[in-house]
């Protein structure tokens, strides 16, 4: 059952993908929204990335910057990176759970309401030089 399992943790540890990233999970909007506001800057540097989203005006950027933030800084104090030298190299939301809700309505009726979560990842990678 456990043949060669040391053979595969090293086999698992030297491919394994060394870049910073950063996930925010169980985000309060639409996976939707978050994909529009990551496609603006995806494959763009980290500085302008952040330009980006902070002249967005969008409500939702606020949180996709604080992710791309905390990518930053994640690369920067663990990896040893300088920020001048990333890029956005992928960035994606899948949906999270979603909240049902609901409110009441006249003759008795009672309407849905559906609050979507999302998790927000972003990673980063050093420019090639």
């Amino acid at each position: 059952m456990a043949t060669r399992q040391r053979e595969r943790i090293a086999k698992r540890r030297q491919e394994a993908d060394t870049r910073p990233y950063a996930i925010a999970k169980y985000i309060g909007m639409g996976s939707s929204k978050a994909k529009r506001l990551l496609d603006l800057i995806r494959g763009v540097g980290y500085n302008q990335a952040v330009a980006i989203l902070e002249n967005a005006d969008s409500s939702n950027a606020r949180d996709v910057r604080k992710v791309l933030l905390s990518a930053g800084a994640n690369a920067e104090n663990n990896k040893g990176l300088n920020k001048d030298d990333l890029f956005v190299a992928e960035c994606f939301a899948n949906a999270g759970p979603t909240l049902k809700r609901g409110i009441f309505r006249g003759k008795g009726g009672h309407d849905r309401i559906l609050k979507r979560t999302c998790h927000i990842t972003i990673i980063l990678d050093a420019v090639k030089k």
